[in-house]
Formats: structure tokens, C-alpha cells, sequence
């Protein structure tokens, strides 16, 4: 199957099965796609330090998924390779929890809502309806663009430079690949408008199976002002709810702890690494920030989002593995150069 073939092959199956959160972004560029021989069913992963990162969990009907992680798992072995599914989560925590042969890593939390109840929500919450009125106020209108418009469009891309430069690490990739504009596909896009000029846009991919949708990305341009995003994210799951969707996501909130669930198995060395990134890790990343940004807008639900790896404890490699996969390989030249932006920045801060 030649690369053209395999794409539209593994698009067809994301429409019919895709399940967990992150299904159609194995579609993005850079995603290595590993079809089934015995089921329809496809695993979309990327290759560092002899491991196999999988983007979410298999791809197939839930009554073939244990059979499929267990193809697929048996096809990396072969290569020498273990296999770590990042994002994943109930379907294949319910698979493998307890089981010796792999262990668990909680990454975080996912808020998701039923759109069909979302005015509700809007209604009882007035410091939100404030921050739309605010954005109204200055001017600021959202609407749908066709994919064919917003793909590649010279504002939006301009919009995404902006936002692009205030983020203190260097852009990620694997499942928060930013240049989603050069392939939108099924994704919806959510202009923000103010002045007749583009100061935002939220991506909204699909999660077919659960005919609900992931706000994979709401970036800000310079002329955005405050309510911007939350206009934007209104604007999109009224839309979404006047289509029938019945679910939909802010993706997952790195490290939130608002779940009840708990691993007891997490290594002490991993513990540490968490709570010191959790506490220390600001300079690169707002933990906190993200996680009260989304929780503002009164999540039904906050659902817990894993690390999985088929090793009885989970590994540095496999941690390294995870950190390849985002950084392209280069993690410790990232926090690098996101720490010198780090330290550039509170440079001019003292100098004001």
C-alpha cells in the first residue's frame, strides 16, 4: 500500500472506530500508521529509543482492541521495541490495569461536556458570560470558516506566528502538532474576528465513535483581547450542539490531579519527577494556569488520561521515549532553549 492508499485507509478507519481522544490527529504529518493483518484496525505510533509511542491507543472496534494491542505489541517485539501508549484512556485502563505485564502513568486530566447541556452551563456561570461580553464589547465576532479557506490561509498562519512566539518552549509535536493549518481535513476551524482582521482561530478535530469532538488547539494572535478564547469555545460548542454531537473536549490538562483515580505503582523516581515539574516547571510550561483555564468553564466530567507501557515498571526510556516524541528527539536541547527564552524574558521584565 503506497503511502497515498494507507493515509485514506487509515482515515476511513478513524471515521468508523475512532474512539480515544487523540484518534485523528495519527493523521497528522510525521505519524508512522501500522495497519492489522487480521482486523480493521489501525495503530498510528512514532519511533524513539527502541520504543514505539503510540498516539492514544489502537484504532478498531472495542470488542477487537485487546486482540489488536496484543498484534501490535507482538510485531514490535519482533523489532526489539517496546510499545508505550501516551493519551490513552478508560478502554485500555480497563485492559491493563492490574495486569503484571504493563504498568500505568496518570498524565493528567481531560474536561469534557454534553454540548446539548452547554447553554445551561453558560447560564449559571456569570464570570463566563462576562468574559464573552467583554470580548463582544471590543469588538470581537466568531465564525466557521470552510476548511478549504482557512487551510494554509496567509492571516491565520500569521495569527499562529504570533501566538507561536509567546510560548516559551520552541513548538512540540506529536500530539500538539501546531501547524495543523496545512491539514485540516474533517477538522473544523472557529475564526476570531475583530476589525475585519483574524485575532484567532480554534482547530476542532473529530472523535467519530463517540460523535464528539477535541479542541485540539485555541491560539491568539496579538490583536486578541481578553474572552477572545472563550468566545471561540462558546462559538464552537453551540455549533457542535446544533449538530447532534454528544461530546466534546479541551484535551488534556497535564498533570491535574482533579480525578479520583490513583496508581500506587508509579516509581519514586517518577513521583519526583513529577511533583518537581508540577512546582518548578512554570518557566516552560503553566501547569496550574492550564488546568484552572479549563476547569473555569464547569467540566460535567474530568476524566483521567494515561501513560501505558508493556514493561512490568514503567522505564526512563520509556519516559525519554515520550519526551523524544514531542521534542523530535531533542529533549534536553528543548528545555534548553525554551529556559534561555525563560531567562530572556524575565531579563526584560527587570529592565522595565
Amino acid at each position: 500500500m503506497d503511502e497515498i492508499g494507507a493515509d485514506a485507509h487509515a482515515r476511513a478507519l478513524v471515521l468508523q472506530f475512532g474512539w480515544n481522544t487523540t484518534a485523528y490527529q495519527i493523521l497528522n504529518p510525521g505519524f508512522l500508521l501500522w495497519f492489522s493483518r487480521r482486523y480493521r484496525a489501525v495503530v498510528g505510533y512514532v519511533r524513539w529509543s527502541k520504543r514505539r509511542v503510540v498516539a492514544g491507543a489502537p484504532i478498531c472496534a472495542v470488542s477487537h482492541l485487546a486482540d489488536v494491542a496484543a498484534e501490535f505489541e507482538a510485531d514490535a517485539a519482533g523489532m526489539g521495541e517496546r510499545v508505550v501508549y501516551f493519551g490513552a484512556e478508560s478502554r485500555l485502563d480497563a485492559l491493563y490495569r492490574g495486569a503484571a505485564t504493563h504498568s500505568m502513568v496518570i498524565l493528567g486530566a481531560q474536561p469534557s461536556w454534553s454540548p446539548e447541556r452547554w447553554t445551561s452551563t453558560v447560564q449559571h456561570h456569570a464570570s463566563l458570560r462576562a468574559q464573552l461580553h467583554r470580548a463582544r464589547n471590543k469588538g470581537v465576532s466568531v465564525k466557521q470558516w470552510p476548511s478549504g479557506v482557512a487551510e494554509r490561509h496567509p492571516l491565520l498562519q500569521r495569527c499562529l506566528d504570533e501566538w507561536l512566539r509567546t510560548r516559551p518552549l520552541p513548538p512540540l509535536h506529536f500530539l500538539i502538532e501546531p501547524d495543523t493549518l496545512g491539514r485540516l481535513g474533517d477538522r473544523k476551524i472557529f475564526v476570531a474576528m475583530r476589525e475585519d482582521r483574524p485575532v484567532g482561530f480554534l482547530v476542532a478535530s473529530p472523535i467519530p465513535a463517540r460523535r464528539g469532538w477535541l479542541t485540539e488547539q485555541f491560539v491568539r494572535g496579538d490583536g486578541a483581547t481578553n474572552g477572545t478564547a472563550e468566545l471561540m469555545i462558546d462559538t464552537a460548542i453551540r455549533w457542535m450542539a446544533e449538530r447532534g454531537a454528544e461530546y466534546v473536549t479541551l484535551g488534556l490538562a497535564p498533570l491535574s490531579n482533579r480525578t479520583a483515580v490513583s496508581i500506587e505503582v508509579h516509581p519514586a523516581w517518577l513521583r519526583f519527577l513529577f511533583r518537581w515539574t508540577h512546582a518548578h516547571g512554570r518557566r516552560f510550561y503553566n501547569f496550574d494556569g492550564l488546568d484552572a483555564f479549563k476547569a473555569k468553564f464547569r467540566p460535567e466530567r474530568w476524566e483521567p488520561v494515561f501513560a501505558i507501557s508493556n514493561e512490568p515498571r514503567f522505564s526512563v526510556r520509556s519516559l525519554h521515549a515520550i519526551a523524544a516524541a514531542f521534542t523530535h528527539g531533542a529533549p534536553a536541547r528543548t528545555v534548553a532553549r525554551g529556559l534561555g527564552r525563560a531567562m530572556r524574558q524575565e531579563l526584560v521584565w527587570l529592565m522595565d
